[in-house]
């Protein structure tokens, strides 16, 4: 397995370089088909340790949403990780924040994963994410069916967050 791979991009929020200047129909599939490239270059257990380095640089939940998240609201239920996930939108641009409970490093590494994936994107952006997403990260394989399950789940909330 050797040293650990460092994915070119995950700083934050911040899309990734070179990227930002891309006609919007084709800057989500861009993202997405970069990170499945490093994800397919690698083991099943490569890529859980990729999804570490990813929830390492996952950014805090900004405060004015942790109260929503200490009553319960936002919360994924199709996941059994604690899960909560808001999308805010400025000027038709959507921005992902969430928490993910801090013992569940691999669901926090796929949101931070769906967070880089969807920075500054349009709704109907976040509505076209492919339905094998988890597949095409390579996730089912080095996750098990329970867990890719549970973060189908989280896809389809933040989808259903962008339909409203």
């Amino acid at each position: 397995m050797g040293q650990r791979r460092r994915c070119a991009y995950r700083q934050g929020t911040a899309p990734p370089r070179g990227l930002t200047y891309m006609d919007d129909s084709d800057l989500v599939e861009s993202r997405l088909s970069a990170i499945c490239q490093e994800m397919a270059e690698l083991e099943p257990r490569e890529r859980l340790e990729l999804l570490l380095d990813f929830s390492e640089n996952m950014p805090e939940l900004p405060q004015k949403y942790a109260e929503e998240r200490d009553q319960g609201l936002h919360r994924v239920h199709e996941c059994q990780t604690p899960v909560f996930i808001w999308i805010e939108e400025v000027k038709n641009r959507c921005q992902v924040f969430s928490y993910v409970a801090p013992e569940a490093p691999t669901v926090k590494g796929f949101v931070a994963i769906l967070s880089q994936i969807l920075f500054n994107s349009r709704r109907e952006d976040i509505q076209s994410l492919p339905p094998n997403l988890i597949q095409r990260l390579g996730l089912a394989e080095a996750l098990g069916m329970i867990r890719a399950r549970g973060l189908a789940g989280i896809v389809n909330y933040i989808q259903r967050l962008a339909k409203n």
